[in-house]
């Protein structure tokens, strides 16, 4: 039986000694017998083992536990004081304190642990001069006049490049434009300070947060550049940001770092209420354009191109009148694809 029929229909494979190794007709036999059985579900790769975890957490959160903590006492005490009489007897100094005591003691308990709302207050995209501008025929173009790629590199990244979403009006560094190609620390330390400089100016333009005194949190991701001083401190260095602020340099982690920053400042706004929480998700490429011929590597030549998305969660409201915004969405609205990806 094949490994891929055992593992979808759970079967294992066991093996068993016989008690008497002789068979029917007197002769001896084989003493082992392998037998096929099926095996429990495994519980710990389940996806639905996701949806218990988050009942038990749920289940343990104080907004579960405090309605069964009053509910009993409220039983007990209709219980004890069926009649008004028997209230108005019972009822003395002392007692009224301990009950006032123990309901401000739990209310207090609520109010502290109970989570904290977390507003997207704005977000910003990063668009580049129009002089970085470059058009699908023009990349193609340039590409073959490097002289790096063979004609089945150059007719598989025409191809990706055709049939991607990619507009005639995106952008590439001037690094990667200039020929020959200039790709080294320099350009793309000049690549990461346009990108966030020019995204975050836009930013605090628009939300008008003071730099200097109002953000408290900062989170960078960027995963394939990573220069020493960390980008994040890049940041801080030109806003003159406060010397308290709590700053993460996330790098490495692919595309699924931009989750792990969303979930992480709002793990820190839970943390930290009243403040305000930058978010960076950004890339670079001018040290990782791949002059070779392996298709695999060739696909990011196509596809990634010059872009970040900024945005600020915070624990207060946002103020009145400004509505709740997705900014995938808003953004994909404000520059879209034909324009800017």
């Amino acid at each position: 039986m094949e490994a891929a029929v055992m593992e979808r229909e759970r079967l294992t494979a066991e093996m068993a000694f016989r008690d008497d190794a002789r068979a029917a007709g007197g002769e001896w036999a084989p003493s082992i017998v392998i037998k096929i059985r099926r095996r429990l579900p495994d519980f710990a790769r389940s996806v639905n083992l996701k949806y218990v975890k988050l009942g038990i957490r749920h289940g343990g959160s104080v907004t579960s536990y405090l309605p069964m903590l009053c509910v009993p006492l409220l039983a007990s005490a209709a219980y004890s004081f069926v009649r008004l009489d028997v209230i108005y007897r019972s009822i003395d100094l002392l007692t009224c304190v301990a009950w006032l005591g123990t309901a401000v003691l739990l209310l207090t308990v609520y109010y502290f642990k109970r989570p904290r709302p977390v507003y997207l207050v704005e977000f910003a995209c990063y668009k580049p001069d129009d002089q970085h501008k470059i058009s699908k025929e023009g990349f193609l173009e340039m590409t073959e006049s490097t002289g790096c790629f063979n004609d089945a590199a150059l007719d598989f990244q025409t191809k990706i490049t055709n049939r991607s979403a990619l507009g005639d009006e995106t952008y590439l560094p001037p690094g990667v434009q200039a020929r020959p190609p200039r790709l080294n620390m320099a350009e793309a330390r000049m690549e990461a300070e346009a990108v966030m400089f020019g995204c975050l100016d836009a930013l605090f333009e628009s939300t008008g947060i003071n730099p200097k005194r109002d953000v408290g949190i900062l989170i960078v991701n960027c995963s394939l550049f990573n220069p020493t001083p960390s980008l994040s401190s890049m940041i801080i260095n030109h806003y003159e940001m406060r010397a308290d602020v709590k700053s993460f340099n996330l790098g490495g982690m692919g595309c699924s770092a931009g989750l792990i920053a969303i979930d992480l400042a709002k793990d820190m706004l839970q943390a930290n209420p009243n403040s305000y929480a930058v978010v960076l998700s950004t890339e670079n490429i001018t040290l990782n354009w791949y002059f070779g011929n392996d298709r695999s590597m060739l696909l990011s030549n196509c596809i990634f191109l010059w872009r970040a998305l900024r945005d600020v969660p915070a624990v207060s409201p946002p103020p009145k009148g400004k509505k709740s915004c997705n900014p995938w969405v808003d953004c994909v609205a404000k520059y879209p694809p034909k324009a800017y990806v």
